[in-house]
């Protein structure tokens, strides 16, 4: 084979690997570094409260206390990034699985019942995969029933994939994509309005596919940031659980889906309520 021969193949071969990556790399927003207002005051949480008791009759959230560890509003100060558009869908996934025999999203019901999650086993069947692959109709939603480790294993495979170095946001990395730098309340502004999210207020009670309400995008141009999923982070709690973020389809009011809200999971849950975004670093 003369040296001509060799160098186009090593160009095709190039540009096939360089078309593959382009294939997995995945839409991001960007975020530029400087301050932002994060956390919440009394008002803001009194609200919170209010619209959780107006959408269910009921004074269970307040009575739980369970906006009261969130942060202070303050402003803080972070670096630029990059971070996916929308969380990350089961099609997304599926590559991941399909590449490196990665365990498929679902749930033992022994283990479910073990986690003693409100919703019934039955109700995770929707969701979980079949022979490696997810539900039919389902491509384009997000990813759920995967753990912290499963989305850590996706982050390290798309880096590999990529050339770049991806990850899971810290929680103060997903509040400033979600709310934008001026402290607003919800991903579009100061006022709940339904119409601008996935929530059980005004969806199907179900996850939909991703990106469906442009309406409700952070300044940044971020995605589903409430309602939805939620979202892992990189943050841990003082008892070893881990951050997510941003509410999901099975919430109403919504208090929850508050860019400042805040709950711990245990790290190895794996939830019909929970998926992941990722941060690219620059």
């Amino acid at each position: 084979m003369n040296g001509w021969i060799r160098s186009a193949i090593g160009a095709a071969l190039l540009a096939t690997g360089l078309a593959a990556q382009a294939a997995v790399e995945p839409e991001t927003v960007q975020v530029p570094a400087g301050s932002f207002v994060m956390g919440s005051d009394r008002a803001e949480r009194e609200a919170a409260y209010r619209l959780d008791e107006a959408a269910y009759g009921a004074r269970t959230t307040r009575t739980q206390r369970w906006y009261e560890n969130e942060r202070p509003r303050q402003r803080a100060r972070i670096d630029a990034f990059a971070i996916l558009a929308v969380p990350v869908t089961n099609a997304q996934y599926a590559t991941f699985v399909r590449a490196t025999g990665h365990r498929a999203p679902d749930v033992s019901e022994a283990e479910w019942i073990r986690s003693g999650l409100a919703h019934a086993w039955a109700a995770t069947r929707r969701f979980a995969w079949s022979g490696g692959a997810p539900p039919a109709g389902r491509e384009e939603h997000p990813v759920v029933l995967v753990d912290l480790e499963d989305a850590r294993a996706y982050a390290g495979w798309l880096s590999a994939q990529t050339g770049r170095s991806w990850r899971l946001p810290a929680e103060v990395e997903w509040e400033k994509a979600a709310r934008g730098e001026d402290g607003r309340r919800f991903p579009w502004g100061k006022r709940w309005n339904a119409r601008r999210l996935n929530s059980a207020d005004a969806g199907p009670f179900d996850t939909v596919p991703v990106g469906r309400f442009p309406e409700g995008a952070s300044p940044f141009g971020m995605l589903d940031a409430a309602g939805q999923v939620f979202e892992w982070t990189s943050t841990t709690t003082g008892d070893g659980r881990s951050i997510v973020k941003g509410g999901s389809w099975d919430d109403r009011g919504c208090g929850v889906c508050r860019p400042a809200a805040r709950h711990g999971r245990p790290p190895d849950l794996r939830h019909i309520l929970i998926g992941f975004r990722l941060v690219r670093e620059p």
